[in-house]
Parts: C-alpha cells; structure tokens; sequence
C-alpha cells in the first residue's frame, strides 16, 4: 500500500479545502516545498500535489514548485489541476512528475485522454471526482450526467496507468473514505486505484489494505490538523 501524502497549492502555500468548496479553505504556515521536505524526511516516497490554481485558471500555474520538489528530494509525485492539453503534460514530465492526472479535460473529451494515454505510456492517472456516483468536473463546480463507472466502462483500454477516485462528499470531512464505491471502481478498472477523500484515522489505511486492486491511498487533511501522526501513517507505507 502506496502512502500518498497531499499537498494541495493554492497562491503559493498549502491549502485544504472542505468538499472541493474555495471559499471553504484552510491555509496552513508552511509552504508546498517545506510540506514536501517533511515527508521526505520522514520516510515517504511519494507524494500527491493538486495545483488548484492551475484548477481555476487551466493551466499549469505552480511547475517551479512542482520542479523544486521533484529535483530536491526524489520524491514519485502525482500532479492534477487544470491540466487541459498534451502540451502541459509535456512541461510537467519534463520536470520529472510520475504521473500526470487527467480529470475534467478527460471526462469532456475521451479522445483527448486516448491521446494523452497513446504519446505518453504509463505517464496518465485518472481522477474520477464523484458525488453520489456521478462524475464532477471544473473543479468540482459542474456536475455531469455521467455514472463514473459508466465512463470507466468506455475509457478502460485506453491505457491509463492509474486511477484516483475521490468521493467529493467525504474529502476534507475526515469521515473515512467511501469504500464500498471505490471497490466498484476498483473491480472493475483494468489499473490500480487510488482511494481518495475522508481519510481520518489508521484504521482507515489498514481497511484499504484488505481491499483489492488498491494500488494507494491519499491522506490529507487528517495530516494537517494531527489526526495522524506521520511517524504512525510511514509504518504503513509500503
């Protein structure tokens, strides 16, 4: 089980937000690459960033900081956030991003997410943002008509090399993740998952273990406020 912690970027330092809301925001002291330096300290390896600057305006807002981070501790880092077209995939893995998530651009346009899959092999994540069931784009302002499990359905053998599905209910709640969605998603993608939203406790990442085609799990605000201590949270990082 893959330990992701998160940092999500907003004007330059770490924020949280409650169920995708803006105007629902925690902003914490420490800076993005001061956050990351703390994981890498601590024993983490990988780490997952959401510029959501880039989510609000489209484009890739924060990559010096993504740069900073990837050059200075060696850490596999997953970026999302407004990541439109193959030029930006691009810049961030030139910048040595593992994995770069596709979210709404994806779900608007599945070809542009074949595309992506095809010219940069292993390279594409998926972020399925629901709420109950239904998947949410721009950052999570829109509401689609779609069952993600329907998408999944059609984009299965497009190549994606790891799927994150977040139940927008539960992020930033601190209710533990929705598990028994995610075990859909998970049974039937044909790449491993990432659980994401509501993780408050331990005990949520041991329940994740027991689950199949789980690849991770993302711990965010249960971090930044002392639910989970991160001496506690890297015994289970494997």
């Amino acid at each position: 089980m893959k330990i992701f912690p998160a940092i999500d970027i907003k004007d330059g330092k770490c924020v949280r937000l409650i169920k995708g809301d803006f105007k629902n925001k925690t902003e914490y002291e420490m800076s993005p690459i001061e956050q990351a330096k703390k994981y890498k300290n601590y024993g983490f390896k990988n780490l997952h960033v959401v510029d959501l600057d880039g989510a609000l305006q489209g484009e890739t807002v924060n990559i010096d900081i993504i740069q900073n981070i990837v050059s200075n501790y060696d850490l596999k880092v997953e970026i999302g956030g407004g990541i439109r077209n193959l030029n930006s995939i691009e810049e961030y893995i030139n910048v040595g991003a593992e994995k770069v998530i596709l979210g709404s651009a994806a779900i608007k346009d599945k070809n542009f997410l074949k595309e992506a899959c095809e010219k940069f092999p292993n390279k594409i994540a998926l972020g399925l943002d629901t709420k109950d069931g239904y998947l949410s784009v721009s950052g999570w302002k829109e509401n689609s008509n779609q069952l993600a499990l329907d998408f999944l359905n059609e984009v299965n053998d497009y190549g994606v090399s790891r799927l994150i599905y977040t139940d927008i209910n539960k992020d930033g709640m601190k209710q533990s993740p929705n598990f028994d969605e995610t075990s859909k998603v998970a049974a039937k993608s044909n790449c491993p998952v990432i659980i994401s939203g509501g993780v408050s406790s331990i005990d949520d990442i041991k329940k994740a273990k027991g689950l199949k085609n789980i690849e991770g799990i993302i711990v965010g605000k249960a971090i930044y406020d002392g639910d989970i201590k991160l001496d506690e949270l890297i015994k289970e990082d494997a």
